[in-house]
């Protein structure tokens, strides 16, 4: 396996790439490291991590409308673009996820009342039963992977990926305006 400090190169001839580009590459290549041992947590629930996104968004809405009283299969669920939007990465086919999931009973849709063309999906009890089984392992692995890096450090390390997720954002923001304008 290589290096994982190898300097990122653009051709045999050794080019090195320009810093944001290196930064780019850097986190693409960290982000694989980190998931394959995600793949291989979830693999024991038979989930990839997309499947296993869904099911976390779907217990935060289930746990928010815990909080706000709220009680049902339209009220502790999401409909399916709310959820295509949350997901940490893009899945252009949330239906066929969220079909698999069903077919598991991990999650149920049902059409809105007020709006029958809106599909709502909602974790079920056996949804939130496997992710109670995960949340110990993801989160032990979680702290395996960074536990080199003081808390310090990855404090700061948030922040400022914060700010490039929402300089990214803006970025997309303006250039969507910027296509309707014209």
């Amino acid at each position: 396996m290589a290096n994982p400090s190898t300097k990122f190169t653009l051709s045999a001839r050794s080019q090195i790439v320009p810093l944001e580009a290196e930064v780019y590459l850097t986190l693409q290549h960290v982000a694989d490291l980190l998931l394959r041992p995600m793949e291989e947590t979830l693999k024991t629930a038979e989930l990839s991590h997309t499947q296993y996104n869904v099911l976390r968004i779907l217990r935060g809405a289930h746990r928010d409308a815990e909080l706000a009283g709220e009680h049902g299969a339209e009220s502790d669920g999401l409909p399916c673009g709310e959820i295509a939007a949350r997901m940490i990465t893009r899945d252009p086919d949330i239906t066929r996820l969220l079909d698999r999931l069903e077919a598991r009973g991990l999650v149920a849709r049902s059409r809105q009342k007020k709006d029958r063309r809106v599909v709502q999906a909602r974790i079920t009890t056996a949804g939130i039963q496997l992710l109670k089984k995960l949340d110990k392992p993801v989160q032990a692995m979680h702290r395996a992977q960074l536990a080199h890096v003081p808390a310090a450090h990855l404090k700061q390390l948030l922040e400022h990926l914060k700010e490039i997720r929402n300089a990214v954002a803006q970025i997309k923001a303006c250039a969507g305006d910027a296509e309707k304008s014209h």
